[in-house]
């Protein structure tokens, strides 16, 4: 099977779905990494330079998991108003024929996360089913799949932590209690740690449990919780 995680910025696949691409990943399935915009407007300074460094860094975190990214190179903060964008996505996903893509929820507090998640769902159209991430921190999300990250939440941390020049330390103490969260609402048994995720059933795709990952058992009432 093969997994396409499309991001908005270049660190918001370690921050959204890393967790979900190591499950698969594990699981011998192959992995696809999108970066839709240039990171330039996250930082102060030279914006070539930090392109530049951001390029970097993502490319250091994709390698955590072993892969190497696709950068579409957008511009950061005007991902809406760049009308080569969905073209590229579509043509990617045509090319790479990917069995379920991933990418941000289309009510996410960053309008280049928004924007990325529109024209995703658009490209995937009739092609593929559309899995969406949580929101930041989960503001305003009602998730219906969560997915247990305990075993690859060390190597999150770690890929979030490339990305240097974004004081990475702040987003990895968010995922930790954001993830925690998570954990403990799905109520898998065992589980410490987990993303969430949704999906609307579109024509012609309205059932995709046998594309996700298999779910732990779900812990017995009155044991408490792992971690």
């Amino acid at each position: 099977m093969r997994i396409i995680g499309f991001g908005a910025h270049p660190d918001d696949v370690e921050i959204f779905f890393f967790g979900l691409l190591a499950v698969y990943r594990a699981a011998g399935h192959e992995i696809g990494w999108v970066v839709a915009t240039d990171g330039a407007a996250g930082g102060e300074g030279d914006a070539q330079m930090l392109r530049r460094t951001r390029r970097a860094e993502a490319t250091a975190g994709a390698a955590v998991l072993g892969v190497s990214p696709v950068f579409l190179d957008a511009a950061d903060g005007a991902l809406a108003e760049d009308r080569a964008v969905p073209g590229r996505i579509e043509a990617l996903i045509a090319q790479m024929a990917p069995d379920l893509v991933v990418t941000h929820a289309p009510n996410d507090y960053h309008p280049d996360h928004r924007a990325l998640s529109r024209m995703v769902s658009d490209a995937a159209r009739f092609r593929v089913p559309v899995l969406f991430a949580d929101t930041m921190l989960g503001v305003d999300a009602s998730p219906t799949i969560y997915v247990d990250i305990s075993a690859h939440f060390d190597a999150k941390c770690a890929a979030i932590a490339e990305h240097v020049s974004q004081r990475p330390q702040r987003f990895i103490e968010a995922v930790t209690g954001w993830n925690r969260f998570r954990a403990l609402q799905c109520g898998y048994d065992g589980c410490a740690f987990a993303e969430a995720f949704s999906f609307t059933p579109r024509f012609p795709f309205s059932d995709i449990r046998a594309l996700l990952p298999p779910a732990p058992p779900l812990r017995p009432l009155g044991r408490p919780a792992a971690g």
